[in-house]
């Protein structure tokens, strides 16, 4: 509630999978308090995994209590993400352990999921994972199942007026196309490579305030949370939310890895733009006072609460920037 801890919230496997995933990143360039943070992220993901079920609990109550059983599939897939990325990004040998044996407990999981969004994170994950484990046929064959149903769901979904995955663009929309980006380099697939990039720039035309998404002027306007946007019906402009534009500045990164085009790379800067005032309101949503971000942009003003999902939104946007603008490159395996 603005800058003030609700407790009524507890705590989430989703916000401390997406801290987890921030720490790997402040390792990667050199942040002393990284190890003790990720020590700290890692933990609740330990303690929320339910050897029972092969699922992640995500939602804990102030006083520490679980409140069910098994979270929700993003959730799922959201952690295998971040325990990936320490997997195949982390050197250090004590995070490295751990996420091992939760990440392989946890992987077979995902395969009775449903939700393209899980599936995505998951496959950000495992193609993180097999950077330092490429001989692991289990989850190279996960990754394979896991992107055909993606493929699958674009192929089916797909028209002249519409290159997207499913009849509705909702929440965290970019992760689609990243995924598919990934996986049409990994296994290699130039069908999955293909409709990557294609339904990013349709998303990414969309997402923009101009009629010409590559001009110069024009600023980012992601999909709004309040009625999303239908296939045949009216976009919601508002409420604007800040993972919107991580996810996008994710793709963006991806795809110009992939292609070298710099009209992706000017794209990720237009979305974190989004962030320091350039967008409909030109109002930030991140607080350099506070060191945090506004969890979103309302038709009026921008939502004055700062809430862990919004900060670490922004704080994972600015070090992928940052390892992006320095040619870092993430993993480095010395020759045996």
């Amino acid at each position: 509630i603005f800058t003030i801890p609700n407790y009524q919230e507890g705590y989430t496997i989703d916000d401390n999978a997406r801290a987890l995933l921030v720490s790997v990143l402040l390792e990667e360039i050199g942040n002393s308090e990284a190890e003790e943070l990720a020590t700290r992220y890692l933990a609740f993901v330990w303690h929320a995994f339910n050897a029972k079920t092969g699922r992640f609990r995500n939602f804990m109550g102030y006083q520490r209590n679980w409140l069910e059983e098994s979270g929700s599939e993003d959730s799922h897939g959201r952690t295998l993400l971040a325990l990936g990325a320490v997997l195949g990004r982390s050197n250090t040998p004590a995070l490295q352990s751990m996420a091992g044996w939760v990440f392989e407990q946890a992987l077979p999981a995902i395969l009775a999921t449903r939700s393209p969004r899980a599936w995505a994170f998951a496959l950000i994950g495992i193609h993180e994972y097999l950077k330092r484990y490429t001989g692991d046929r289990k989850a190279g064959r996960v990754q394979e199942d896991l992107a055909a149903r993606l493929l699958t769901l674009y192929q089916k979904n797909n028209a002249n007026d519409w290159h997207w995955y499913e009849s509705k663009l909702t929440y965290c929309n970019a992760v689609l196309p990243q995924a598919l980006l990934i996986c049409g380099q990994s296994l290699p697939n130039q069908a999955m490579t293909d409709a990557g990039l294609e339904s990013l720039d349709w998303l990414m035309k969309l997402q923009h305030s101009g009629t010409e998404a590559n001009s110069e002027g024009g600023h980012f306007v992601p999909i709004g949370s309040n009625g999303f946007y239908q296939r045949g019906g009216e976009r919601a402009r508002f409420d604007q939310q800040p993972v919107e534009a991580q996810v996008m500045i994710s793709t963006c990164l991806e795809a110009y890895r992939i292609t070298s085009d710099k009209r992706w790379h000017k794209e990720s800067h237009r979305a974190f733009e989004w962030f320091l005032g350039r967008n409909d309101l030109n109002r930030p949503i991140y607080d350099p006072t506070t060191g945090g971000c506004r969890d979103g942009l309302h038709p009026d003003r921008p939502n004055e609460n700062q809430g862990a999902e919004s900060t670490l939104a922004f704080l994972q946007s600015l070090l992928e920037l940052r390892l992006a603008e320095n040619g870092h490159h993430p993993l480095k395996i010395e020759e045996k």
